[in-house]
This record gives structure tokens, sequence and C-alpha cells, in this order.
């Protein structure tokens, strides 16, 4: 497990307002879109283009890497941002525009918390690649850690130029995220988990993924409130009751982040506040 103090990214968890409460209403974030394609399959994900839904999966357009970078040249030029990130509408390392983003990043913002969110099927193979891009955190999102939890959230994945369905997707994705955030927090990567609840299907379990990803070397868990959707659109949303009562369960193993406002792919600003959080706001354009 990687020991994270002392390590050149310690200053992660003062700065970034996903990671530290206190900050989340003081410094902002930009979320920028050049990610849209996806190698997995989740039940209850619905990606779009459009400027009305405030949820992740969603912009209002696909941006190059070039027009990303310009476009934080503006934004840090007007505010507050200490991070910036890419968080899809897809999955961030099934798109060689991320590492496009980062490299430009690294020459031209050099001091900006650069993180990223993945679904990790393939942060194994990429972990190393980005700690050398200066990515200074990740989040991974990881809803069930039993096969027998995850074949219901989860119809396929594509790895290695194969699909895979059922059992052999989620054995393999499964394997991948664990080894993943192992393989991130050994870099010197703060490793968030993200995990959405759902009721009835991993709301008692949620509490093993935490056992398990701390041991990996995750220094930090989000726990998510289901937005059914997709297949999962007859789902119901858990109440406050049963959000606070995980969030507890899994607070007495690893901390855990409760600010979460689930921002679009394109967000910016401050978290929360409709006076200072944006998106892009641009003519939706076709995608992936």
């Amino acid at each position: 497990m990687a020991e994270h103090k002392g390590s050149r990214f310690a200053h992660i968890t003062k700065a970034h307002p996903c990671f530290n409460e206190k900050m989340h209403d003081k410094v902002g974030r930009a979320h920028v879109p050049v990610a849209p394609k996806c190698n997995i399959f989740c039940n209850f994900c619905t990606r779009d283009i459009n400027n009305e839904e405030d949820r992740p999966g969603v912009t209002s357009c696909i941006m190059k890497p070039d027009d990303a970078i310009a476009h934080i040249d503006d934004v840090t030029a007007d505010g507050p941002i200490s991070v910036v990130g890419v968080a899809g509408p897809g999955d961030s390392l099934a798109n060689e525009e991320t590492f496009e983003f980062f490299e430009k990043m690294a020459e031209k913002h050099p001091d900006l918390i650069k993180c990223m969110s993945t679904n990790g099927l393939l942060l194994p193979k990429y972990a190393d690649r980005l700690a050398e891009l200066g990515v200074n955190s990740v989040t991974v999102t990881i809803n069930a850690i039993d096969p027998d939890i995850a074949v219901d959230i989860y119809s396929f994945i594509k790895y290695e130029g194969k699909v895979y369905k059922d059992y052999d997707a989620v054995k393999i994705l499964i394997q991948n995220q664990l080894d993943g955030v192992e393989k991130a927090a050994a870099n010197g990567m703060v490793v968030k988990v993200n995990s959405v609840l759902i009721p009835g299907l991993n709301d008692e379990h949620i509490v093993e993924i935490a056992k398990e990803v701390k041991k990996r070397g995750a220094s930090l868990m989000n726990i998510l409130p289901l937005i059914p959707l997709g297949k999962m659109k007859h789902y119901s949303r858990p109440d406050c009751s049963m959000m606070e009562s995980v969030r507890e369960q899994v607070e007495e193993i690893i901390p855990v982040f409760r600010a979460c406002t689930q921002c679009r792919a394109d967000a910016y600003g401050i978290p929360g506040k409709k006076s200072e959080d944006h998106h892009l706001g641009m003519t939706p354009q076709s995608h992936y």
C-alpha cells in the first residue's frame, strides 16, 4: 500500500474542492470534455450532449485538446480555478485525447492540480503514464467487488479488442479496478473511490468496497445516489436516511467526501454555487 504522507502530491487533499469539503465552496475546478468514448456499459448510465441536465455523462460539446487548453486559459483568467480534470463524458482512459490534453497542460499550466475520473478498466495499464504526465489525483468509480452484484450493474466491457459480457466482463473489470487503485496509489497519486449507491442491490455491499480499496491505497470515498436512468430507470433513488447510514458505515473505515454535486463533464467554477458554477453552454454538437 502506498504511503501518501510526504509524497509529492500530499498537498492535493488540502487544495482540491472535490477532495476537501472545506475548500469545496472556496476554490473552483474545471472539467474539460475531451473523452467521449467509453469502454464499459453501466446500466444506469446515459451519456448525452445537451445544455439542460446537471449530472455526470453530460456535456454541451466535445472539445479537442487544443480547444480545451484555450478554455482553461480563459477560465483561470476569470476566477480561482485550482483543479483541472477530465471527467468524460465517456471514460478518460479510453481516449488518447486525455493524454494529449495532460501533456499540453504540463507545459502550459504546470502549477494547476490535474485530475481525472475513470471506471478503472485501463488504470493498471496507464497508471505509470498518468504519473509521468503529472496527474495528481484519480477518481475511480467502483460499484461492486462481488461479481454476483456487479453482473447486475454492468452489461458488457470492451477490453483489449474484445467484448466481454456477464461474469466474464465483471471479473475482469473488478480485478483491473482494484489493481488500478493500488498502482495509482503506489505512483503517489491521491486516489478517491466513487460508489453509486443502488438501493436493493449494493447498499449493503459498499462497506465491503471500502475495506478493500483502503487496503489498496485509496485515501477517500464518495458515496453517490443513483440517478435512475437507462436500464435502471425503474430503480428507486436512495433516500437521505439510506445515504447517511451507508456513509457512516464507510466512514468507520475510510474518510468520506460528502459535498459532491455530481457535476457535468464540462462544469467549471466553484462547485454548487449557482452564481459561480457554469458549463460550456455551447450549441450541442454531434458526438461519439
